[in-house]
This record gives C-alpha cells, sequence and structure tokens, in this order.
C-alpha cells in the first residue's frame, strides 16, 4: 500500500512552495488510511454525500423556468471545479485540496438560492439560531449533517476552504492567512454570532483563495448566458468598457480572468488580478445585480417565497414540538440521524432540514400545509 500512496503523490515533487502538501492534512477525528491521498480522500467523500446528489435540482440564478439549458447549482459548482483546477495546475498548487473545496462549497444552498437564504436568514436570527450563510451551512454539513450525522470527517483545509469561499466578495489580491483547528472553528462559530463576520474570513491556505476567486470566474459570465437565453438582456446591453477587457461572451470572460490571474500569481504566496482586470470585474458584477439579480425574480415571487418558507418553516416547528412522527420531518430526515444530532433546538433541526431540500421538495412539502 505504501508503494501506491508514493505513486499517487509523486506530483507533489513539482508543487510550488506555496502549495499544501498532503502530509499537512488535519482531521477533527481519527481515521484509517488507505492508498487515497488526504485530499483525494475528501473528494470522494463530498461526492458520495446526500447533499452533493441535490446539487441537480437547486436553483442557480433563475427558478420556475422551463429551459432546461438553463445553469443548476450543479453546473455551477463544476464550472467553478474546473476553473479552479486549470488555475492550480498552472501555479504548480494542489489540484485535489482546489477540487475538494470547490465541489463542497455550496452543498449548504438553500432552496431559490440566494433569495432562499435571504429569507432563511431573517427566520434564523428571529428564532435565535444566530446568523444563516450557505458556506457556514456547507461546512456544517459536513461536520454534523451527513452521514446520520456524524458528518464525514473532512479535513480542516477543505472545510476552511468551503467555510472562506464568499464569492460575493471580489478581492484584488487573495493572501491565505495561518491557522490552528480551534482558529478555523472560532470562524465557523463567530458567523453564527456576529453579523457580516464572514466578510472578514480569508482561507488559510492559497487553494483556497483560488476557489474563492474561481467562484466569482465561474458565475460572472455563465449568468450572462443563461439571461440572455431566457431574454432578459442582450448581449449589447453589456456595457463598452466591460467588455474591451473581459471580452462579452462566458468563454472570453472565463478565459481573460483565468490568464490574467495566472500571470500574475506565479511562483508569488497569493493570487492576484491585474488593476484593469479587476476594476471590469467589479463593473461586470454591480452591472449582474442591476440588471440579471435584482430582475431575476418579480415582487410577486419573492413575496411568495416569503409566504412559502415562513409558512412551511412553522408548520414544521410544530410538528417537532407536538411530535408528530407522521410527519415528513421525521420520516424523511429525523429518523435516520444519531442522538447527538436530535439534541439540536427545533428551531436549528428545521433550519437544517429545509436547507438541504431541493427546489421541487421544498415545494411539495409547502403544499402538505395547504387547505
Amino acid at each position: 500500500m505504501n508503494n501506491i500512496q508514493e505513486i499517487m503523490l509523486k506530483r507533489e515533487q513539482l508543487y510550488s512552495k506555496y502549495a499544501t502538501k498532503d502530509k499537512e492534512a488535519i482531521r477533527l477525528k481519527n481515521y484509517t488510511p488507505d492508498i487515497r491521498p488526504n485530499f483525494f480522500r475528501d473528494i470522494d467523500r463530498i461526492i458520495h454525500t446526500e447533499s452533493y446528489t441535490r446539487y441537480m435540482d437547486k436553483t442557480q440564478v433563475f427558478s420556475f423556468n422551463d429551459n432546461d439549458n438553463i445553469s443548476k447549482r450543479m453546473t455551477h459548482v463544476q464550472l467553478v471545479s474546473k476553473i479552479a483546477r486549470t488555475i492550480g495546475r498552472a501555479l504548480s498548487l494542489n489540484e485535489d485540496l482546489i477540487e475538494a473545496i470547490a465541489l463542497g462549497h455550496d452543498l449548504g444552498h438553500v432552496p431559490f438560492g440566494h433569495e432562499g437564504e435571504r429569507i432563511l436568514n431573517a427566520i434564523s436570527i428571529k428564532y435565535n439560531e444566530g446568523y444563516f450563510n450557505h458556506n457556514v451551512q456547507s461546512a456544517r454539513n459536513l461536520m454534523y449533517i451527513e452521514n446520520q450525522g456524524n458528518g464525514q470527517n473532512i479535513s480542516i483545509q477543505v472545510l476552511d476552504g468551503i467555510l472562506c469561499h464568499n464569492g460575493e466578495l471580489e478581492q484584488e489580491n487573495y493572501h491565505p492567512k495561518t491557522k490552528t483547528t480551534n482558529d478555523f472553528l472560532n470562524d465557523y462559530e463567530s458567523c453564527y454570532t456576529k453579523e457580516n463576520y464572514i466578510k472578514s474570513l480569508a482561507p488559510m491556505t492559497l487553494e483556497g483563495c483560488v476557489v474563492r476567486i474561481s467562484d466569482i470566474i465561474g458565475y460572472i459570465g455563465r449568468d450572462i448566458e443563461d439571461a440572455i437565453k431566457i431574454n432578459l438582456i442582450n448581449r449589447s446591453d453589456i456595457p463598452q468598457e466591460i467588455t474591451s477587457v473581459l471580452g462579452n461572451t462566458n468563454r472570453e470572460i472565463v478565459n481573460t480572468i483565468t490568464l490574467d490571474i495566472i500571470n500574475n500569481s506565479i511562483d508569488k504566496p497569493s493570487i492576484n488580478i491585474s488593476k484593469d482586470v479587476f476594476q471590469a470585474i467589479k463593473n461586470l458584477k454591480k452591472w449582474n445585480y442591476e440588471n440579471i439579480y435584482e430582475k431575476a425574480h418579480t415582487k410577486e415571487e419573492l413575496q411568495k417565497y416569503q409566504d412559502m418558507f415562513e409558512t412551511l418553516f412553522t408548520n414544521l416547528l410544530k410538528e417537532l414540538e407536538n411530535k408528530n412522527l407522521n410527519s415528513n420531518i421525521y420520516k424523511v430526515y429525523l429518523n435516520s440521524m444519531n442522538e447527538e444530532y436530535k439534541k439540536n433546538t427545533p428551531a436549528r433541526i428545521v433550519i437544517d432540514y429545509i436547507a438541504g431540500m431541493t427546489d421541487d421538495f421544498f415545494i411539495k412539502e409547502y403544499q402538505n400545509y395547504q387547505d
């Protein structure tokens, strides 16, 4: 077995001095080693989770759209993984670590994307469960929910990269921050108790930094293509000051930003973007928000989501308080969880249950409580 492990780790001889080595992996629990390198093993554990399977039926941006060519969460995650691994290979970083972080980074996304996340955050605060953020929920899934509440024993470096992936916050330079296990756990807990704490997070590895910027690259151009397909925008609408730098197709945007990052980050301890490309990214992201994200849902749809989340949450909470064992929250979810998980508050259990739902399952559960 040792010979096979050595073969699988030969690539480390080509790593940059800033790359994370397999032997540096830290876990919260002991485990029995096999032929797989640490972060390679994490990839396997993530893709076999139930949360990963549910990616295929979760909203990326557009909900209730009949066009089968519109991106789902699964598409986005795979795009982020591919872009990040391209950058990682060019910079001689640990591609296994990059892939594990990328594939797991959105496991905690709720039904109906960021709109659902906004509503569930308000509910979580109202019921004294702290702030809800999908990146925190992604880490929670892997530590405390998957595998009947036992978690998947994912390495701290992967969990940290997932926790710190926030693709809504663009930066010109990404510097990793040295952390201990306790530092990571403190970051995780602080996200629940301190408003906007997630905005202060920085990954502990350069690979985590790569995934963080790749999250932006993965959606900023692809969302444009989806918006064009449903006739929300025209390609000619994108300002020339942006397209002259980045291009006006997803292919051009991904290629421009990826090459710019590689050229500015080779043999450096940080991930860097040139000033003109960074400014164009900021401008495009702002344009996307004003012309795509803020118009992706009507006021009536947003109010409907609000009503659906609140109705479903309050009814499921009653089911737990009344110990209605015929409810799906027991039959589909809670009955399979271990005793330690069941010690969570009823509100936290309902939040976990709803956050893990696909769009379609959410609607079906909601309909169970309609007259």
